[in-house]
């Protein structure tokens, strides 16, 4: 019996952390990139594309 509430809680906790890398992917690339990209002077197609890459990597997660 409690074999299988500590697979359960490793399997919650696996849920966890990748559901909050993911989310942590998709607020870098919605929020922090884009106001990084301002600072530094990044064109905005380089910025777009990066974007994009970070929202794959939040979606594979």
């Amino acid at each position: 019996m409690n074999e299988s509430k500590q697979a359960a809680a490793s399997q919650d906790n696996i849920e966890m952390s990748s559901l909050l890398l993911g989310a942590g992917f998709a607020l870098a690339s919605l929020i922090i990139l884009p106001a990084l990209a301002q600072r530094v002077g990044l064109g905005s197609s380089l910025t777009i594309a990066l974007r994009g890459a970070l929202m794959r990597a939040s979606s594979r997660v």
